[in-house]
């Protein structure tokens, strides 16, 4: 059993109906889940935060071995894995103690402020970053042209400052998403976006992989391309 400390102050003041004592108690076995969101469906498909349509059944492994099948999903723009429970969503916030997320067939480990999805596992791996950031949808001009602001804003600026959001955004913010490719070399995290910038990786060795690379055709938004291109990452480097 798990005691999270909440501010009474705040909560009070935004739940005087629900909060009765500065301690809420969960009776989860290892999760310590943020301040309770907006109930809605859990099968609301427009939520373009999220990195899949609607919440779905997952298992969260913990470092000391425990698991636990959880209904969640990724929030590209806060880097927070989301908890779905009786209605109601949370943060999943102790994720120095989770080793790994499995969610639709694939794996993600927490690396950061984010959650990394694991494209290969090997000496050396591959993992991808859904990194997701909004945008202000600008009015419609003349010629039915539509402009937007050149700022970005995060999340926190939409969240109050009770940690208290709302899961389905304002009407006028726009998701764009960046995928950005981290390779975990000799226990370094190394960030690509391109196949030039993922040449540069692997000094000593571009020739060979930049040969690799067009002879198989390879594009950097075809995942089987870059699996493929990682094995033969592992192979060269354990040939030396």
């Amino acid at each position: 059993m798990l005691i999270v400390q909440i501010k009474r102050k705040t909560i009070m003041k935004q739940y005087p109906f629900y909060i009765k004592s500065s301690r809420i108690i969960l009776t989860s076995l290892f999760l310590i889940l943020s301040v309770l969101t907006d109930a809605q469906n859990n099968d609301n498909p427009d939520l373009p935060q999220f990195l899949y349509r609607g919440f779905s059944s997952g298992v969260i492994k913990m470092k000391n071995g425990k698991s636990q099948a959880m209904e969640m999903n990724y929030n590209m723009i806060t880097g927070n894995m989301v908890i779905g429970k009786d209605g109601k969503y949370y943060d999943l916030l102790n994720t120095g103690s989770v080793d790994t997320v499995y969610l639709h067939n694939s794996k993600f480990i927490p690396y950061g402020k984010a959650f990394y999805e694991v494209i290969y596992a090997a000496a050396i791996s591959l993992y991808l970053h859904h990194k997701g950031y909004t945008v202000h949808v600008g009015k419609q001009s003349a010629y039915g042209t539509t402009s937007q602001t050149s700022s970005i804003t995060s999340m926190s600026s939409v969240s109050t400052k009770s940690g208290y959001y709302k899961l389905e955004l304002p009407p006028d913010l726009e998701v764009k998403v960046d995928r950005i490719y981290w390779v975990n070399k000799d226990n370094n995290m190394l960030s690509f976006k391109t196949l030039k910038q993922f040449l540069k990786i692997f000094p000593g060795k571009e020739a060979e992989l930049k040969k690799y690379i067009k002879s198989n055709h390879v594009k950097i938004d075809r995942r089987d391309d870059l699996i493929k291109l990682m094995s033969y990452c592992n192979d060269i480097i354990a040939e030396e």
